[in-house]
C-alpha cells in the first residue's frame, strides 16, 4: 500500500466505509494516518482479577467462562459474561451489542479494558474495550495508551485503529523524511515515521506529545514555504507602470482631509507608499477594525495611481459597500475632479470619457469593463471573495507579465501569528486606532426577562434623542451566502417590531430585495426616514450611517466575536454616544462577557481564535482558508518555531530541495 492510495486498498474497506470516512475528511491512507486522536484513554495497568479496586481503570487477561444475551424490555438487549483468570472471576457487562457472544464464544482468552464498579460484593466490568488475544499480536485496544479519534456514525475508534494499525504494518508502506538531520537535532524532533506511529500507538503520553509537536510543525512549514515561494514569485514580477510618488501633492492632499490621519494611518500610508514605489509590485493585507480609516489610506494609494496617469480598481463583496466607497472617495477626490466609475451587477454608473477609479463588486470580473492602464487593485473584505475571484481580478488588470500593485484590506482583525502565516506572502499593515473623538460604544447583554425594559428605552432614544438603531436577526448559519431561513427571520422580526413600536418607522433589508428597493431602503435610513432598521447578518457590510446609535443583535449567543465586533463598529462612527445590546437567552457567555470588556478588535480575535477558530474568525469558513487537521491556530509558540524552520529550509539549497521534492498539497512527505 502507498500513502497515495484510497482506503478502499484495505481489507473489508469497501465503497459503504468509503462514504462514512468522507464526512471525517479521510480517502486516502495519507489522510487516514493524519487523523490523529483527539485523547488516548490509559488501559496500561494490568491486574489480575483478585486485585480489582472499585473505580479504577485497568485492564484483565482472562478466559471467558460464560458469555449470553439477556433480552430486557422493548428491543434492550444485556450481554453478560463471566471472566476467570487463575485468581478468581469477575462479571462482565455490555448492551445492545448482540454480536459479542458470538464472537467471544465460551473459552476465549480474551483481554478486557475499562472501569471496574461494585455491584454487591462483585467486581464488574460494564462495556469495556475487548481484545482477542493471539499468540505473537501486539496488543491495540487494551493493555496500552489506546487512541481515541473522533468519529461518525458508523466508524467507531476501535474500528480506525484496526485499519491504522494494518496500515502501519504494510511492509511497502514508505514515510520519508523531508528534514534535514541538523533541524531534527536543533529542535528535538523525531523522525516522521516515527512520530506517526508515536502519535498513534504510544507507549507514553509524552512520546505522543512529541510527536503530535512534530506533525503540527509539519503543517505549519509547509504553509510558510509555500507564502515564501509566493511571495519570492512576485518579488520578481515587474510591475504594471513604474509610479513616481509625488510626496508634496500627497501631503497636500492629507492636510486638506477634514480629520487628522491617526498614528497607524500614517504609518500605513507611508508602507503603502514605499511598496508602490519599489521595483516589484505591492502585495500588501491592510487591516483594521471597522471605522478606523482604511478606505482613507487606500484613497491615497489611488491617488498616486491618479497623479501618474493610471487606474485604479476596488472591488467590495456587497453592492452596498461599493456604493459606500463610491460616495466616500467621490467626496475626498472632489477637488481633483476624479472621474469614478461604479459598476455593480445591478447598475454601472460610468464617469464621462475616461474613467480614473472602478469601484464595483465581483461584477468587474464578469461585465465588458475596459481596464487601460491599471496600476492599482483595491480588494476590500477580500476573505469574502473566494482564492480564484481574486486572481481573476488581478489577472484582468494585468498585462502580460507584468502585474499591478495589489492592496487587500479587512475589517476583521485577525491575530498576528495567523495573518503571518495564513498570508504570509502579504506584508502587513495594522490600524489599532480609532480616529479621535470617538466615544467608547457601550455594550450590555440583555437577558429576556430584561427584553421589555430594553424595548421602553430604546423608544425613549429614538423619541428625545432622534436615534437611530440597527436590529439584526440571529445568526442561522455561518456561510458567505444569505438563507432563506435569515430571510424568515428577519421578516417574522420586522413584523414583530411593528407592534412593539407602533410610533417609530421601521424598515427591512435583506439580500432577496432588488437593487433599487434595497438603495431606497439605506438612503431612507441614512436620511432619517426610518427609526429602526431590521437587517440580516451578512448585507450590513458597508452601511455608514453616522446619525445610528443604537445596535441591537437578537440572539448574540449565536455569534463569533468577530462577528459581533464588526456588527458594534456599525454604530459609534461620531461624537454622539453609542450603544450594543446583545440580546441572549443563555444565561452565561464567555464570548459575550469578552465584548463587555474590552473594544479592541485584537484582543478579541485572539479570545476567538482560542475558542472557535480562523474560519470563525473570518466570519465564514471560506474556500481557501486552510483547515488545519493535525496543528492549531492557537498554538504561537509553534507558528514561530516552524517560520523559523521555514526561513532556514528556504535560504539552505540543500534542504530545501529535500524539502520541495515532498511538498504537495498533503500534510506529508512520501515517495
Amino acid at each position: 500500500m502507498k500513502l497515495t492510495d484510497p482506503v478502499t486498498k484495505i481489507p473489508t474497506v469497501g465503497n459503504a466505509y468509503l462514504i462514512r470516512l468522507k464526512k471525517l475528511g479521510i480517502e486516502t491512507l495519507e489522510d487516514l494516518i493524519n487523523h490523529v486522536p483527539t485523547r488516548y484513554a490509559d488501559f496500561s495497568k494490568v491486574v489480575k482479577i483478585k486485585a480489582l479496586e472499585e473505580k479504577t481503570t485497568v485492564s484483565v487477561i482472562g478466559t471467558i467462562k460464560s458469555i449470553k444475551n439477556e433480552y430486557a424490555r422493548g428491543r434492550f438487549v444485556i450481554q453478560k459474561a463471566v471472566l476467570q483468570d487463575e485468581t478468581g472471576e469477575c462479571d462482565v457487562v455490555w448492551f445492545n451489542q448482540r454480536f459479542i457472544p458470538r464472537i467471544l464464544p465460551k473459552g476465549t482468552l480474551i483481554a478486557l479494558s475499562g472501569k471496574i464498579e461494585r455491584q454487591g460484593s462483585k467486581s464488574v466490568l460494564t462495556s469495556p474495550e475487548y481484545e482477542v488475544i493471539k499468540e505473537g499480536k501486539e496488543p491495540i485496544h487494551t493493555r496500552r495508551l489506546v487512541p481515541v479519534y473522533p468519529e461518525t456514525k458508523g466508524i467507531s475508534s476501535k474500528w480506525l485503529r484496526s485499519k491504522i494499525h494494518l496500515v502501519f504494518e504494510s511492509a511497502d508502506l514508505m514515510i520519508k523524511e523531508f528534514l534535514a538531520d541538523r533541524l531534527l537535532t536543533d529542535y528535538h524532533l523525531p523522525q516522521l515515521e516515527e512520530a506517526y506511529k508515536n502519535v498513534h500507538f504510544p507507549n507514553h503520553l509524552i512520546e505522543a506529545e512529541l510527536a503530535r509537536k512534530r506533525l503540527a510543525i509539519n503543517e505549519f512549514v509547509f504553509l510558510h514555504l509555500k507564502s515564501l515561494i509566493r511571495k519570492n514569485n512576485w518579488q520578481k514580477t515587474k510591475p504594471t507602470y513604474k509610479l513616481k510618488i509625488a510626496k508634496g501633492v500627497v501631503t497636500e492632499f492629507i492636510g486638506c482631509l477634514p480629520f487628522k490621519l491617526t498614528d497607524s494611518q500614517a504609518t500605513s500610508v507611508k508602507e503603502v507608499l514605499e511598496d508602490m514605489g519599489k521595483n516589484f509590485p505591492m502585495n500588501r493585507l491592510l487591516e483594521g477594525d471597522v471605522g478606523s480609516g482604511k478606505t482613507v489610506v487606500a484613497a491615497i494609494a489611488a491617488l498616486v495611481s491618479f497623479l501618474n496617469g493610471k487606474q485604479t480598481v476596488v472591488m467590495a463583496p456587497t453592492q452596498i459597500l461599493a456604493e459606500q466607497h463610491f460616495t466616500t472617495l467621490n467626496d475626498l477626490f472632489e477637488r481633483l475632479k476624479v472621474r469614478i466609475s461604479l459598476v455593480t451587477s445591478a447598475s454601472k454608473k460610468i464617469a464621462l470619457g475616461k474613467t480614473d477609479i472602478f469601484i464595483g463588486t465581483h461584477a468587474l470580473i464578469h461585465k465588458k469593463v475596459i481596464f487601460d492602464n491599471v496600476a492599482l487593485v483595491v480588494i476590500d473584505e477580500q476573505h469574502r471573495f473566494g482564492v480564484e475571484q481574486r486572481a481573476h481580478l488581478i489577472k484582468r488588470s494585468r498585462k502580460g507579465t507584468v502585474s499591478p500593485h495589489v492592496l487587500t484590506m479587512t475589517a476583521t482583525p485577525i491575530p498576528r501569528t495567523v495573518a503571518l502565516t495564513a498570508y504570509g506572502d502579504l506584508d502587513l499593515s495594522t490600524l489599532k486606532e480609532l480616529p479621535t473623538g470617538r466615544k467608547i460604544i457601550k455594550t450590555w447583554v440583555i437577558p429576556e426577562t430584561k427584553r421589555n425594559g430594553a424595548y421602553t428605552w430604546i423608544g425613549k432614544q429614538i423619541d428625545a434623542l432622534r436615534a437611530q438603531v440597527f436590529v439584526i436577526c440571529p445568526l442561522i448559519e455561518e456561510s458567505a451566502t444569505e438563507s432563506m431561513q435569515q430571510i424568515k427571520a428577519a421578516t417574522s422580526e420586522f413584523e414583530n417590531l411593528k407592534k412593539v413600536f407602533k410610533n417609530q418607522k421601521i424598515g427591512l433589508l435583506h439580500g432577496r430585495l432588488k437593487s433599487k428597493e434595497k438603495q431606497t431602503v439605506v438612503e431612507n435610513f441614512r436620511s432619517g426616514k426610518i427609526d429602526i432598521l431590521v437587517s440580516t447578518p451578512v448585507v450590513e457590510v458597508g452601511i455608514d450611517v453616522p446619525a445610528a446609535t443604537i445596535m441591537l443583535i437578537e440572539a448574540a449567543e449565536r455569534f463569533g466575536l468577530a462577528s459581533l465586533h464588526q456588527l458594534r463598529g456599525r454604530v459609534g462612527r461620531s461624537n454622539v454616544q453609542s450603544y450594543c445590546l446583545l440580546f441572549t437567552k443563555s444565561a452565561y457567555n464567555k464570548r459575550l462577557g469578552a465584548m463587555k470588556k474590552s473594544m479592541s478588535g485584537f484582543e478579541l480575535a485572539e479570545v476567538d481564535l482560542a475558542m472557535r477558530g480562523p474560519g470563525e474568525i473570518l466570519g465564514v469558513k471560506q474556500h481557501g482558508f486552510v483547515d488545519l487537521k493535525i496543528a492549531k491556530w492557537s498554538d504561537s509558540f509553534l507558528i514561530k518555531l516552524s517560520h523559523e524552520i521555514a526561513n532556514r529550509i528556504y535560504t539552505d539549497p540543500a534542504m530545501f530541495k529535500k524539502a520541495a521534492k515532498f511538498m504537495r498539497l498533503g500534510n506529508i512527505a512520501m515517495n
